[in-house]
Parts: structure tokens; C-alpha cells; sequence
């Protein structure tokens, strides 16, 4: 079996292909066009695997693609890449669109002319696409209603729904995953957890928008990985999985556990929680997601593994042990504002 997977050197990409090598036996080729946030290292072994090719693309390049299905002729696809910084979003929408909509067009075109009908295709999407919770609201299910609050949940909505348009119309063998924020080693340095991280280690304020109550279901991206094969082996064509971590933390008890393990593990600089710093909150900033896992739970026997507070303490080892790294991704010391506001605060997705 070969499986086409876009998106193959970013975070859960790199993660994703490290589960196909390291626990199946297909063969796997990375689409990606290596952008900012590309991380080609983070595929370790994997990328020396004789099961392993690499395509060098952009999803929108039709001709590219045309010239990619014709040479690996991919079983399945598994659909990652897309641009998905919310701050990035506010400041510049067009990537986006372009990228998660129209790229994801051209890919459901090229599976359309190169047999539709042998090709699946697992997109993966965001459970920022069902909008807003308040406190005591129910989590989201598959069911729930689409309501996208900021450009880059919209082109992922818009993504989806072209998705499932294709399956309907064309009839598509599709099959779809809405995930929760996730976390882990490689992630770049924009997310919120790497954020404080390397603020911490640069003894600079660590930014928390608003008050630091909005509240992110976590999943570690190994789990993540784990969920997407079982979805693309396992589901139900046409049908959709949401998953998630069962691990609703605030912003503040994010950042709070961040600074517990970097206290441990540098006692040196501690306590850590001091540059604990709010700023201007982001413009239309959701208050709360949460992901019900129920049903990949109950119908394809995958549950999470990893406990938050637990593997939180060895991600942070992680980006101590692996510091030269992210700091050639971004510069901490030259980077008093975050993006998507002007003031300063970081990602929460």
C-alpha cells in the first residue's frame, strides 16, 4: 500500500510519517513545499527508510500533482498541509485561502483525474471549525454545526466542506478527522506551548492573552498520529472522527505546568511562573474548545495514552535537550510583538 501524506515534514506530519514507518508497512511519500514552519529533522529515522520518498510541491501546483499521482499512483491520502496559525491568519488571510482551500481543491482534482474511485482520502481539519464554547457547554461533537470565528478556522471549513461536496458529487472515497490543539516535540516555536518555553529560557515575559481563561482540549501529536492511521485503515467511508485528549487545560494551567517542569528541570532561574505576563487579547479570540471522542473511541478502539501533566514535564525536557534548534527557527530576543495583534501574547492553537 502507498500512501501519499501532504504536509509530511510539518509537526503532525513528521509525527504521522514516523508512526507509518516505525509501526506499518506501507510505503509512504511526503508531499510538502517546505515552508517556514517545515521541519524536515524532525522525521528522524523515518526519512532514511527505503519506504520513504520525498516530493518537493506546493499542493497548488496542479501540474506538480498531475506529475506526482502519475509517478507513485498513492493508494490512500492523507491530507495535512495547510497553513494553521491563527495570528498569521489576522495578519495576512490569503495564504491561507489560497493554501487550505484552493490547494485542497486542486489535490480532491487530481485524485478526481487519477481514479477516483481506487484513491481514499483522509482529510484532516481542526475542531476550530465548530466555533466558540461557553463553560458548561456540551464538547463538540461530529454533529456539531460548523461556525468558524477567524480566517484560518473559515478556509479550514471551507476545506471540509469541499471534502465532503467531492464525495457527494463525485463520489469521492473520502473519510474525515477534526482534531484538538496539540503538543509535542518539533512543534515550531509559534504555538503556544514552545512560545513559553523559549521565552522562559530567555528570561522574557511569558505571554498570555487576556486574562489566560480561554480553555484548549490537549493531544499529544503521538497520539494524534496513532488516531489518523486508525481513521484512514479503519473508518467509515464519508464519515468524520473528532479527536481529542480528554485533557481541557486554561491557558494560565498550561502555562502553570510549563513553568513546574521548567522549575525542575532549570531550579536555577526558578521560579518560573514570575514572567508569567498578560497582554492585549487576540481580536475575536474563542473562549473554549473541546473535542468528544467518543465515537473513534468506541468504533475504532483508539483511545489517548498520553496523560498532560505527565508528558508536559518531558516535552519541556524535550526543547531544553533541543534548544539550538528552535532558536534557529525564531529569534525570542527580537521579537517583542506577537503577530495577529500588534501587542504582544501568544497562540493558543
Amino acid at each position: 500500500m502507498k500512501v501519499l501524506v501532504t504536509g509530511g515534514s510539518g509537526f503532525i506530519g513528521a509525527a504521522l510519517i514516523r508512526y507509518l514507518i516505525a509501526e506499518t508497512g506501507v510505503e509512504v511519500v511526503n508531499l510538502d513545499a517546505l515552508t517556514y514552519a517545515a521541519t524536515p529533522e524532525a522525521l528522524g529515522l523515518a526519512a532514511s527508510s527505503q519506504r520513504y520518498s520525498f516530493e518537493h510541491a506546493n499542493i497548488c501546483d496542479r501540474n506538480a500533482l498531475d506529475r506526482i499521482f502519475e509517478t507513485h499512483q498513492p493508494d490512500l491520502i492523507m491530507h495535512l498541509a495547510a497553513e494553521s496559525h491563527v495570528d498569521r491568519s489576522i495578519d495576512g488571510p490569503e495564504t491561507f485561502i489560497e493554501t487550505n482551500i484552493t490547494g485542497t481543491m486542486r489535490l480532491l482534482e487530481a485524485v478526481r483525474r487519477h481514479n477516483s474511485c481506487h484513491t481514499r482520502f483522509h482529510h484532516v481539519s481542526t475542531d476550530e471549525v465548530f466555533g466558540s464554547l461557553q463553560a458548561d457547554d456540551p464538547a463538540f461533537t461530529e454533529s456539531t454545526p460548523y461556525a468558524p470565528r477567524s480566517p484560518y478556522s473559515a478556509s479550514k471549513a471551507a476545506s471540509d466542506h469541499l471534502v465532503r461536496a467531492w464525495g457527494e458529487t463525485f463520489g469521492l472515497n473520502y473519510v474525515m478527522s477534526n482534531c484538538s490543539n496539540n503538543y509535542g516535540p518539533w512543534q515550531y516555536p509559534e504555538k503556544l506551548i514552545p512560545v513559553l518555553i523559549a521565552h522562559a529560557c530567555a528570561g522574557k515575559p511569558m505571554p498570555i492573552y487576556g486574562t489566560g481563561q480561554n480553555i484548549r482540549d490537549w493531544l499529544h501529536v503521538n497520539d494524534h498520529a496513532a488516531a489518523l492511521w486508525k481513521i484512514a485503515s479503519q473508518g467509515a467511508t464519508g464519515e468524520s472522527y473528532n479527536v481529542g485528549g480528554r485533557a481541557e487545560r486554561s491557558n494560565m494551567q498550561v502555562a502553570k505546568a510549563v513553568c513546574e517542569a521548567l522549575d525542575l528541570l532549570r531550579p536555577d532561574t526558578a521560579p518560573h511562573d514570575r514572567l508569567i505576563t498578560f497582554v492585549t487579547d487576540r481580536p475575536g479570540h474563542d473562549a473554549r474548545y473541546a473535542i468528544d471522542p467518543l465515537r473513534i473511541e468506541r468504533e475504532l478502539g483508539w483511545h489517548a495514552s498520553f496523560s498532560f501533566d505527565d508528558a508536559i514535564k518531558d516535552v519541556v525536557f524535550w526543547y531544553l535537550q533541543n534548544e539550538t534548534w528552535w532558536r534557529s527557527k525564531i529569534s525570542v530576543e527580537s521579537r517583542e510583538t506577537r503577530l495577529g495583534l500588534g501587542g504582544g501574547g501568544a497562540s493558543a492553537t
